[in-house]
């Protein structure tokens, strides 16, 4: 093991990962799928690359040889490849870095001079999926660690050199966390549940099996009985209202409190937990939940909007209406006399699905009561407390009684934007006052957390004899599942997000949030604006094709510039798009005559280019505001602030943010501390959600550090020591608050001022069609980017890569309709490496931001904002089909070519 002889007893019928991780307690092999999908267990077993989670021990032969990442390098004596990584960027969430790192070494070990192509080849081939990074990253560390291997180059060569006292504001300088990610001592919560007291009682739910039906009865005593088990906890044990609070809005014609932590009069969804059996093992609670027995009475399953909407559809929460909330939009005249000056008019219907977030680590936790009778509560939040206030009600707690800490996260792209086990977690430990750990398995992952919900969309588009957009229509309809929580803000997404980047001076539109009985809607990377620019995207293609004017001319002449409004009646903060289509231009040439000379050599495969504007706002809607501290100490500055890290980058922020306003103080980057996602010692800094945490915290860091530096400064313009700060009796920590100047939309019209700084980027999308098979590929993407001052640019690149790779899923392989089918990352569709181009041209252009203190804004969100429908465009350009209900599955593609045909 790792060059040690060890001797293992063990059950033949455990798999090798069960045994590496809690027998030996080498958890840098990480478990995700289980299933062999996934990669994250990856270790060399007698030289051969092995997926540890699928491998029984009666399967390991006597005197084998494992290498685990644990014997690969450590922080202090780094591998070429953990070295690569980092330099790279490789490691954001950092929970498949493990599984990639060992694979790599298997490779490196066989073929020391690889491809770019056969170590893509390679991953394919060892089932490694990574959800963040796009692969590129990746691919680039691999290489990069084959040189130095070879010899080629020096470990120092490719190491960031940063002078003594320089700014890390845009370098490629490494983040924090990367060396404990690529090392694999980074410990997730699955790790840390490995770490918890002997007492500590393990939890398994009991769940429905249905989708919809009332309650009659719950019976958990034959369960009470079985060996191991210390109680089975119910909704009759919860001291709280038993609900989630959905911090819905005023206009919402439901309460708010729809949710339930455990089901007691109904099944809204299919997966809602109706009892948590709590043992020593967690084997025998898992074998005493087949003993709680409970009746149904099974009701109709509405799973679509349209269902739920049709006259005679039972109320799914009674007393609520199935359609509770609705908007307007309502900016400049009226459209239906200006549609018929138009002398272009294009409108279609639109599907954007229930995409799923398929992060390698599935949701995990544990809770327990502290020194001071605080119930502490660890978990993968993203919105420490956003979920205190949501959950404090139900399980009967006051928020001073309640801490959320964050662990260590193997990503979550949004669906930790809603609370998920925190609730469930509570109860069982109040209800029995002892340590209790929760860890969901892939397929629990995938039914019982939330999706981005599906949007109906129904646009329309008018223009004049030139090309300028007059007036554009819509109507749109939200699924947003089981639960109201943010329906209601996810829907005026839609107000916010329909013809963004276009200067449209006359709107009028309406839009509606559905419950149904599918798996309730949590916010995911974007959050309606790939629902909403999907639409405004392809139909601006449709009208520039009616028009038989270039798709990138169409937009040029109608992108935003001095004097032009958003859909939301304010102007843009900042005019670059203009700019930013300008330097596609050289590009755009390029591609179409490589796609021409592509397409005159080709029958079966078809080649097309096609654009996407690509647009979001930062923060949470109006005056969203963020607090941090900073605190002077002997050795330097320790920052503290909940701007919560699921892989985006948060410890780099901080570090960022920071250490460029202290720069006057000499202070280096490794003298400042962070202190970060603990609500027993970080302020309310506000969710890590819409990219709002670089403009917001990164604001509040500012201003703490402002209020520091003040108190430190001399009159002469010098700054007071820290020996000098305690003798002067001068405080050393210093809190800052920052409040966008914004105003939230009106519901009644949609207009507002909802965001302080805006991200823009235009994207170009080449790709191939396979017409005989139907199946589409990505080739190339180019993306222009302008989000303002870059603080990372590892961070940033980072962030780009991972975001178009997920629009490919979510254009072309992403499904999640049949709660019983889609179960696992396969099955709902993953992209893979081979799904994803290794050619993506990043391009920046920078336009200061004036409300962000050092002029960024966020990024996260971009380059999921629409690069779907960029590749629509192109598959349509390319064959002449135009997929308007996502995902363009090769099916659908196939049909759409023989109906092509026989017109």
């Amino acid at each position: 093991m790792n060059g040690i002889a060890r001797t293992i007893i063990t059950d033949p019928d455990k798999s090798l990962a069960e045994v590496l991780r809690k027998q030996l307690l080498l958890t840098g092999t990480k478990v995700g799928c289980n299933k062999g999908e996934c990669g994250a267990c990856n270790v060399i077993l007698n030289g051969k690359v092995t997926r540890s989670c699928i491998t029984k021990m009666s399967r390991v032969p006597e005197n084998s040889e494992i290498i685990t990442i644990e014997g690969i390098g450590d922080p202090e004596n780094l591998h070429p490849l953990q070295m690569a990584w980092m330099v790279h960027g490789g490691a954001q969430c950092g929970f498949c870095t493990p599984g990639f790192i060992v694979s790599a070494k298997g490779l490196l070990d066989e073929n020391p001079d690889p491809t770019r192509e056969e170590v893509r080849d390679w991953f394919q081939k060892t089932r490694n999926v990574c959800r963040c990074t796009g692969y590129i990253p990746l691919v680039d560390s691999v290489m990069t660690a084959a040189k130095i291997l070879r010899g080629e180059i020096t470990r120092e060569e490719i190491w960031p050199k940063l002078p003594i006292g320089a700014s890390i504001v845009g370098t490629n300088y490494i983040r924090p966390s990367a060396a404990a990610k690529v090392t694999g001592r980074w410990d997730f919560g699955a790790d840390l549940g490995l770490q918890l007291p002997d007492d500590t009682l393990h939890a398994k739910l009991v769940q429905a099996k249905v989708c919809h039906a009332n309650i009659i009865s719950i019976d958990t005593s034959e369960a009470e009985k079985m060996p191991g088990v210390f109680k089975v906890v119910t909704h009759k044990d919860v001291k709280g209202n038993n609900r989630i609070n959905g911090l819905v809005f005023e206009q919402n014609l439901g309460d708010g409190f729809d949710r339930p932590i455990l089901a007691d009069e109904k099944i809204f969804q299919y997966g809602d937990v109706i009892a948590i059996v709590l043992a020593d093992t967690p084997g025998r609670a898992e074998a005493a939940c087949e003993k709680v027995k409970f009746e149904l009475e099974e009701l109709p399953a509405y799973m679509t909007a349209a269902e739920a909407m049709k006259e005679g559809a039972i109320e799914i929460h009674p007393g609520t209406p199935n359609v509770y909330f609705t908007t307007n939009m309502v900016k400049g005249d009226e459209v239906e006399p200006i549609f018929e000056k138009c002398e272009y008019v294009v409108e279609d219907q639109f599907y954007v699905g229930r995409q799923p977030h398929l992060v390698l680590e599935p949701d995990v936790g544990f809770a327990y009561f502290n020194e001071e009778g605080i119930l502490n509560i660890h978990s993968k939040s993203i919105a420490l407390h956003f979920h205190a206030a949501m959950i404090a009600e139900g399980i009967g707690l006051p928020m001073d009684k309640l801490a959320i800490i964050q662990n260590p996260t193997g990503s979550t792209f949004g669906y930790k934007f809603s609370p998920t086990n925190e609730g469930l977690l509570a109860v069982a430990t109040m209800a029995t006052g002892r340590p209790v750990y929760l860890e969901y398995d892939m397929e629990q992952q995938i039914t019982y957390t939330g999706k981005r919900a599906p949007f109906h969309v129904k646009l329309k588009l008018g223009a004049d004899k030139d090309g300028k957009i007059q007036a554009m229509e819509t109507d749109w309809t939200v699924d947003h599942g089981a639960y109201c929580e943010f329906g209601d803000l996810l829907t005026m997404r839609g107000s916010q997000f329909l013809g963004a980047g276009y200067d449209i001076p006359n709107i009028r539109g309406e839009g509606r949030t559905v419950v149904t009985n599918h798996t309730w809607a949590a916010a995911f990377r974007g959050y309606g604006a790939p629902q909403s620019m999907f639409a405004s995207e392809v139909l601006v293609d449709e009208l520039a094709e009616k028009m038989n004017m270039d798709p990138l001319e169409l937009r040029y002449k109608n992108v935003y510039r001095e004097g032009s409004t958003t859909p939301s009646g304010c102007a843009p903060e900042v005019i670059c798009l203009p700019d930013m289509i300008d330097s596609m231009r050289p590009h755009y040439e390029e591609a179409k005559e490589k796609i021409r000379k592509k397409n005159k050599n080709s029958e079966d495969k078809r080649y097309g280019v096609g654009f996407s504007l690509l647009l979001y706002g930062c923060g949470l809607d109006g005056a969203d505001s963020s607090e941090a501290w900073v605190e002077l100490t002997k050795d330097g500055v320790t920052v503290g602030a909940s701007w919560e890290d699921h892989g985006q980058g948060a410890d780099m922020g901080v570090l960022a943010q920071a250490h460029e306003k202290f720069r006057p103080l000499n202070i280096e980057p490794e003298d400042i501390k962070l202190v970060m996602n603990d609500m027993n010692l970080t302020p309310n800094s506000g969710p890590a959600g819409g990219s709002r945490s670089t403009v917001l915290t990164g604001n509040a860091i500012a201003n703490a550090c402002d209020n520091l530096l003040g108190a430190m400064r001399k009159e002469d313009g010098s700054y007071k020591s820290y020996d000098e700060m305690l003798s002067e009796e001068l405080p050393l920590r210093y809190n800052g608050v920052w409040t966008a100047p914004n105003t939230a939309c009106d519901v009644a019209t949609g207009q507002g001022d909802p965001f302080s700084a805006y991200m823009y980027g235009f994207l170009m999308t080449e790709v191939e069609v396979d017409v005989k098979t139907g199946k589409a590929m990505v080739e190339k993407f180019t993306i222009i980017s302008d989000v303002g001052t870059i603080m990372n640019k590892l961070v940033v690149d980072g962030q780009i890569y991972g975001g178009l790779a997920q629009g490919i899923g979510l254009a072309l392989t992403e499904v999640y309709d049949d709660v019983k089918k889609h179960t696992t990352l396969t099955k709902c569709g993953i992209p893979q490496v081979k799904d994803v181009p290794d050619d993506m041209e990043l391009i920046y252009q920078v336009t200061k931001r004036p409300h962000s203190h050092f002029g960024s804004s966020g990024v996260g969100e971009l380059p999921l904002s629409a690069p779907h429908a960029s590749i629509i465009n192109a598959i349509y350009n390319a064959c002449g089909v135009r997929i308007t209900n996502l995902p363009a599955l090769p099916e659908k593609i196939k049909k759409a070519l023989e109906e092509l045909k026989v017109k």
